[in-house]
């Protein structure tokens, strides 16, 4: 089990961006009416055959070279079960990936969330070719986040740019309090 929430967005989302991805779609809604915490991944990467959708919840399935095991998804599905939720995968070889995660919000074994703020700026800054759309949902207060967006508002000012940081880093601060 990892030991927060973001830990698994960010080995999820790496991922994603190993395979290609030149979009990755991240939904996480805190639901307390109904005790549930749901995270949704959407790719447009290489995607898996059926064959590796099969071994990929294997801990010791890798596609890496060099790796016997492949930890990320098997400790996700892992943390679901155990905390009464449950987990996800559809692919298909060249559609990418999709996956849904939900979490029962009072379990016990239910690691934090995480630094929700710092986990999206560092995917943005780490990964400054791929548009990634975040969405977050608090009991049905929505707040999102879409990098082509920021993109076609900065033109050629790169993603990274200490003011275009620092501008995220406030917008990011200011969303995510509210929610």
């Amino acid at each position: 089990m990892m030991e927060e929430i973001c830990a698994h967005i960010m080995d999820i989302a790496a991922n994603a961006v190993t395979a290609g991805a030149t979009h990755v779609a991240i939904a996480i809604s805190k639901d307390r009416k109904n005790n549930l915490l749901s995270i949704a991944f959407k790719d447009d990467g290489r995607g898996m055959n059926e064959e590796m959708v099969k071994k990929v919840i294997d801990p010791f399935f890798s596609t890496k070279k060099g790796k016997k095991v492949g930890l990320g998804i098997p400790l996700l599905k892992g943390t679901a079960e155990t905390c009464g939720g449950k987990f996800s995968l559809t692919s298909k070889s060249g559609e990418g990936v999709d996956i849904s995660v939900s979490f029962q919000l009072d379990h016990p074994d239910l690691p934090p969330l995480g630094n929700l703020k710092e986990t999206i700026l560092v995917l943005i800054m780490g990964n400054q070719e791929v548009d990634f759309s975040f969405f977050y949902s608090v009991d049905g207060q929505t707040f999102s986040l879409h990098t082509r967006e920021i993109r076609e508002l900065i033109g050629a000012v790169p993603i990274n740019h200490p003011e275009i940081v620092k501008f995220l880093t406030e917008f990011l601060d200011e969303k995510l309090q509210f929610i």
